[in-house]
């Protein structure tokens, strides 16, 4: 039965109310902004030129008008939000399973030491436990580590499959992976504690098998891929690696059920021929699957993001099935979920404004940005533009072939083979108009924006129960470096060719152009928070007045524009079921990021473009020490490692205490609250946000606190800072 009924509609789409007040806003917040740099005008023109106007009248005009382009592009999400909501229990009602489409998931990992092998399998079993056709479900692994230990934790995880895939459909488990399964259950039932008994020891031969660095020969025979692990074999020097690891109709579950494909993929990698990242290893998966099972259509997953609803595929199907909608639909992106965070949510790690908040508003024109996980794309997308085909190389890579040979014959498995070779897309449009782009170390953002421009729609489904959930850094190093690695992935597509703000502009159109325009010059804020993080408080110190007097009415189109931009952000974090606590630590990092990984991720651009750095892309490492977890449960920033990330950010809370000190002495004594109000709260907004600095500088004694060589450090730096500004104030 083609497409929906009125009477069985399988979604929804409902406008969100507070785009009036949204739209309203903006334009008196516009009005505001236009006022103040009237003021900016006034003053200039009837100011001197000299060295106060060069260091401090001109870097506040060019923050300010950066803070303004980030503002406005900002409003673009909050002028049309939707929330889409799916109906998969009308599903049945309209299709039969077996008219259900075929899914391929690909996983992705790149570093067994840094991804745990045992963290691929738990997530790998997660999706294999579906409850979806296990006829139409094929899983690829990809390991860009090139690992034979991750090939040995994914057949491990095929045998303990065989018991926990029948266990978890009998029982009706919702969480499929079995590392959270047990950690949130305790096994009571005789059947319940075999299960685990079995999973505890498969968990132990994997950890060993890591521990020792090699699989043992014991092991070796039940896969022929493990010959391939010669002394020459590298993670950057190898041939290419594919293996079924278990085969739907020939492996049976211990209930008589087919099992669903699992295959390990190791790319071809040679240290002469580039391999584009995580978007390379996407690509081979996408032609080693077509060769194998060609679904219609894919998800997407990172390698520690499991799953938490079996039912998730039919949420998908409700809008991929939808014929009003599934011609131009290139993908459909769930929100991500990070398991275990602690109460305070302290290093802002839901990111909720990326991934909840903005992509409602985004529904509300072409759809979400891609993730880079929890996604479940057309085949279709990565072949041209709805209106169009591009024919890939080989006739067998299109997404309309239909597979029905076994997946493991020798004809097929030399063809997977090949087109995983390492300079199969030589003289090819894959990366380019084929597939996932190249082109940006954020491959997934790059990706979703080009898929957009070329006429592709996506569709945000936020389900109650979270489809996904993921593992998220509990080291504020971990998670500035990763931060810093998307700075530079994210200038790489604001100052190319297609920019979102010359070339987005002429096939998105100027609300959805902005939205992009969001995340590719957002880096950019670092100049403004760098210069309000220092410039108020120098002038503090060296008793130079730079805001209008308390008894001037410009003071108060300071206090608006201030109190109107964090008032409505709060507000609507708020309204997304968070707390203020929550949303104080996510502006918080905010500042903490500008002050680090945009400051070093931009210089970073910098040298990359002028052909002085190299691109690396950097694996996140998902391993987590007992202490780092004890400390991240009771709410302690994990600061630990000596990094020149910390030290901009801690030179900033060094001269904003010191300046907001002298600042009250300041007015308690001489009375000049009226000439430095504006200055000393200011500072005061940046001691409340660095509060966390200095009890890590000054109070703690634990593995997690600020190490002295950076302590230090940021006194230097902001002594020298402080000394230089008053030698070029009394000039």
């Amino acid at each position: 039965m083609e497409g929906t009924t009125s009477k069985h509609p399988l979604n929804s789409s409902q406008l969100l109310p507070r785009r009036f007040f949204n739209r309203a806003f903006a334009l008196i917040y516009s009005f505001a902004i236009l006022t103040l740099f009237y003021h900016h005008a006034k003053t200039l023109i009837h100011s001197p030129i000299n060295l106060h106007t060069f260091f401090i009248s001109l870097p506040i005009l060019v923050s300010d008008l950066i803070l303004t382009f980030t503002w406005l592009n900002s409003q673009c999400f909050r002028m049309n939000p939707v929330i889409k909501t799916p109906f998969p229990e009308n599903l049945a009602k309209v299709f039969t399973t077996e008219e259900f489409p075929a899914l391929d998931i690909f996983i992705c990992t790149a570093d067994p030491y840094k991804e745990p092998p045992i963290t691929v399998a738990a997530t790998a079993l997660s999706v294999m436990a579906y409850d979806y056709p296990s006829d139409k479900l094929s899983i690829y692994v990809s390991d860009d580590g090139g690992s034979q230990l991750t090939l040995f934790a994914l057949m491990e995880a095929a045998r303990f499959a065989k018991a926990w895939l029948p266990f978890c459909k009998e029982n009706k488990i919702m969480e499929r992976s079995p590392e959270a399964f047990f950690a949130k259950t305790c096994a009571s039932h005789s059947e319940t504690r075999n299960i685990q008994i079995m999973y505890e020891d498969m968990k132990s031969r994997v950890e060993k098998v890591v521990e020792r660095g090699f699989v043992e020969d014991e092991y070796k025979i039940s896969a022929e891929a493990f010959g391939k692990w010669t002394q020459g074999f590298t993670t950057k020097d190898h041939p290419t690696v594919v293996q079924v690891v278990s085969k739907s109709g020939d492996d049976k579950d211990l209930a008589g059920s087919s099992m669903p494909n699992l295959i390990y993929v190791s790319r071809q990698k040679n240290r002469a021929v580039p391999h584009h990242f995580k978007a390379g290893a996407l690509n081979v998966l996408l032609r080693v699957s077509a060769i194998m099972t060609n679904a219609p259509i894919l998800l997407t997953l990172d390698c520690d993001m499991i799953s938490n609803d079996p039912t998730t595929p039919q949420t998908m199907l409700c809008f991929f099935m939808d014929h009003s909608i599934k011609a131009r639909l290139g993908y459909v992106q769930f929100p991500l979920r990070f398991d275990e965070i602690n109460y305070a949510d302290i290093y802002g790690s839901e990111l909720r404004r990326a991934f909840h908040i903005n992509p409602v508003g985004l529904n509300g024109l072409l759809g979400p940005d891609y993730f880079g996980t929890g996604t479940f794309f057309s085949r279709r997308a990565f072949h041209g533009s709805p209106s169009s085909f591009m024919e890939p190389e080989m006739a067998e890579l299109g997404p309309d072939c239909i597979r029905r040979g076994r997946i493991d014959s020798p004809h097929i498995l030399e063809l997977a083979h090949r087109v995983a070779g390492c300079s199969h897309e030589n003289g090819t449009n894959w990366g380019s108009k084929i597939g996932f782009r190249y082109g940006s170390l954020v491959e997934d953002f790059y990706t979703g924006y080009r898929l957009h421009c070329e006429g592709w729609r996506s569709v945000f489904c936020n389900p109650e129960r979270p489809a996904f959930l993921a593992d998220m850094p509990i080291s504020l190093n971990d998670m500035i470096t990763q931060q810093k690695r998307w700075v530079v992935g994210l200038f790489e597509v604001a100052f190319s060719k297609y920019s979102p703000l010359t070339f987005g502009k002429r096939f998105l159109g100027p609300l959805m152009a902005h939205c992009y325009c969001y995340y590719a010059f957002g880096p950019m804020m670092s100049f403004p928070i760098t210069i309000y993080a220092f410039l108020p408080q120098l002038t503090l110190l060296n008793n130079i007045s730079i805001f209008p007097k308390v008894s001037d009415p410009w003071f108060f189109l300071y206090v608006f524009l201030f109190v109107g931009s964090f008032g409505q952000d709060c507000l609507e974090f708020i309204s997304t079921k968070s707390t203020l606590l929550r949303w104080l630590n996510d502006q918080r990092m905010g500042l903490t990021r500008a002050l680090s990984s945009d400051v070093f991720g931009t210089l970073e651009y910098i040298s990359n473009y002028l052909g002085i750095g190299t691109r690396d892309f950097g694996v996140t490492s998902k391993v987590n020490g007992d202490g780092q977890r004890k400390r991240y449960d009771e709410g302690k920033i994990e600061y630990g490692v000596a990094s020149p990330l910390f030290v901009p950010f801690s030179s900033a809370a060094i001269l904003n205490l010191v300046a907001f000190i002298y600042g009250v002495l300041h007015i308690v004594s001489l009375g000049r609250i009226d000439e430095f109000l504006g200055q000393v709260l200011v500072t005061s907004f940046g001691v409340l946000n660095c509060l966390p600095i200095y009890e890590a500088m000054f109070l703690r004694n634990d593995e997690g606190r600020m190490p002295t060589k950076i302590t230090v450090a940021s006194i230097f730096l902001a002594s020298v800072v402080f000394v230089a500004f008053s030698v070029v104030a009394k000039l």
